[in-house]
């Protein structure tokens, strides 16, 4: 994680925060060493070896029956520092379901798992910059950084640009989570401003009768107005 050409100082999460313990271990010790593209950088395809299908935003179809918890839907637009959209980007997200596990081998603290729930999802950029997602709120999960730690509500979300090794993280919270101050990860950023763009608001227009409550978060790849980002180690 760290600061980009014309980023305003503290907007972005430094590569090593102490009282993020893991990120000891992750941060680089050495300076970085830029690698030189290879072909295959740039040529390979950055969707994988098949296009996103109609189900892959929508976490709320993809297996035989609905998944529990809270129906959302998460939208917004992906814009570059002169707010201009950037059109047929891959995002992908991947989420805890609503009992705060993941769908992976290695979380195995004592909350439910949800068979009809992957936690995984990807689409593509529209001409406007915008994407959308159907999926379910996730839950809070404890991961043992301190005594008592738990971490907020997320989504994580992934930017891919016009190849594979053009990609940036970010993390999306939900407005009004009391761990906020408790948690080192959000609380890594300085600038409050900067923080609160990871914020997503409540959005009445993409909110669905009786279905699905609506979220927008839209996503700024540089500049003043960017969206903290995790940048490659």
């Amino acid at each position: 994680m760290s600061k980009r050409q014309g980023e305003p100082d503290g907007s972005q999460p430094p590569l090593r925060y102490p009282l993020y313990v893991s990120n000891r271990l992750r941060a680089p010790a050495q300076p970085l060493v830029i690698l030189p593209e290879r072909l295959s950088d740039i040529t390979a395809p950055v969707y994988g070896w098949w296009s996103p299908d109609e189900h892959d935003n929508d976490l709320t179809r993809q297996c035989a029956d609905q998944p529990q918890g809270q129906r959302i839907i998460v939208a917004g637009r992906l814009l570059d520092d002169a707010a201009r959209p950037i059109a047929g980007a891959l995002i992908e997200l991947w989420q805890a379901n609503a009992a705060g596990r993941y769908h992976h081998a290695k979380d195995n603290h004592p909350a439910p798992l949800d068979p009809n729930f992957t936690g995984a999802g990807r689409t593509i950029t529209d001409a406007d910059g915008r994407y959308e997602f159907t999926t379910i709120r996730p839950g809070a999960y404890p991961w043992r950084n301190h005594d008592n730690a738990w971490r907020p509500a997320h989504i994580h979300f992934s930017v891919f640009g016009r190849s594979f090794r053009s990609r940036l993280v970010t993390q999306m919270y939900f407005p009004g989570d009391p761990m906020f101050a408790h948690d080192p990860i959000f609380q890594s950023i300085p600038d409050e401003r900067a923080r609160e763009r990871l914020i997503s608001r409540y959005d009445l227009s993409l909110t669905k009768p009786e279905w699905a409550l609506g979220y927008a978060f839209d996503i700024v790849v540089r500049g003043d107005n960017a969206t903290p980002l995790e940048t490659p180690r």
